[in-house]
């Protein structure tokens, strides 16, 4: 990359191959979506697999292609519409902290009406994908879960968990996969929700961790603030609760032996997340934060043993 292109990337860009071979322009928007970084387009699609693959394993099946295939474009449209939408809400304050300053809005490569409307066509592309599946109850799961997305940005201004508020939005996939496949929420779907949130609580407050000086600063709360020293012994219990409450969501859905067989390699790689935390080193807490990636292809891959 240039020294130009290096002063308007993110710090933590993961593709700056793609940055390269855009305008500034394309550029600017590539990053409004962090389409340079890939991670949360990841931790939001692995949920809607799991949900699929649950649900395709209580049927003793693997889980079809079309609908994970939706769900990555969805995946992938809606992570950028949340962060557009984010960034939109939040353009202030990132200007005064200084890993986000550099984002397009604050900095001026992207102005407020062409933001709104890259946000607009980017949930225009969710909806598509969300009438594929040609369900009413799908649409209306779908829909139900813009609330969450349109309040999130405001949950770091009024309480010390918005990384709770974030687990509630970004694993709604699961569920969207489980009734993908059969139309209906049984017990077993919202357990395999509730392990989803444990686990953003648990890598979104290592993500944290990487700002907690400069929202202290600016009045703006986290998980990371209020832990403090405290993180990993609490790390513990959230990722604790999630490994917990994926053996519930298997144990209602009944599914095959090969599960209980993975489950402790996804124990394994929490645990190894805990013990190499270092929260006062951000490219640590940044490694570890995507090391999740795995975390929730190792997760996916367990669900799948469980249809055999």
């Amino acid at each position: 990359m240039s020294p130009q292109e290096k002063q308007i990337a993110p710090a933590d860009t993961q593709t700056g191959w793609l940055l390269s071979r855009l305008s500034p322009r394309g550029q600017a928007i590539a990053q409004l979506a962090r389409y340079d970084r890939p991670i949360g387009a990841w931790l939001l699609f692995w949920p809607c697999f799991w949900g699929t693959a649950l649900a395709s394993a209580e049927l003793r099946s693997l889980p079809p292609l079309m609908p994970l295939l939706a769900f990555a474009i969805g995946a992938l449209a809606m992570r950028g519409a949340g962060c557009t939408y984010n960034d939109i809400i939040d353009r202030n304050l990132d200007g005064q902290v200084a890993r986000t300053a550099l984002r397009p809005l604050p900095s001026g490569r992207v102005n407020l009406r062409a933001a709104w409307v890259f946000f607009g066509a980017q949930i225009f592309v969710g909806f598509l994908v969300l009438v594929s599946f040609q369900s009413l109850f799908m649409l209306a799961l779908g829909i139900a879960a813009l609330g969450l997305v349109a309040t999130y940005p405001f949950m770091k201004r009024i309480t010390y968990w918005p990384q709770a508020w974030l687990g509630l939005t970004f694993n709604w996939g699961a569920l969207m996969g489980y009734a993908a496949i059969t139309d209906t929420l049984p017990p077993a779907a919202f357990a395999l929700y509730a392990a989803g949130v444990f686990w953003t609580l648990g890598y979104d407050t290592i993500y944290a961790h990487q700002d907690k000086e400069d929202d202290a600063l600016i009045g703006v709360k986290s998980t990371a603030l209020l832990l403090g020293a405290r993180t990993k012994p609490v790390l513990t219990l959230f990722y604790g609760a999630s490994l917990a409450c994926l053996a519930l969501a298997a144990y209602a859905a009944q599914i095959g032996p090969l599960f209980w067989a993975a489950l402790p390699i996804v124990g394994w790689h929490l645990l190894v997340q805990i013990t190499r935390l270092d929260i006062n080193k951000p490219e640590v807490c940044l490694q570890i934060f995507r090391a999740n990636r795995n975390t929730g292809l190792i997760i996916a891959i367990a669900f799948v043993l469980g249809g055999f």
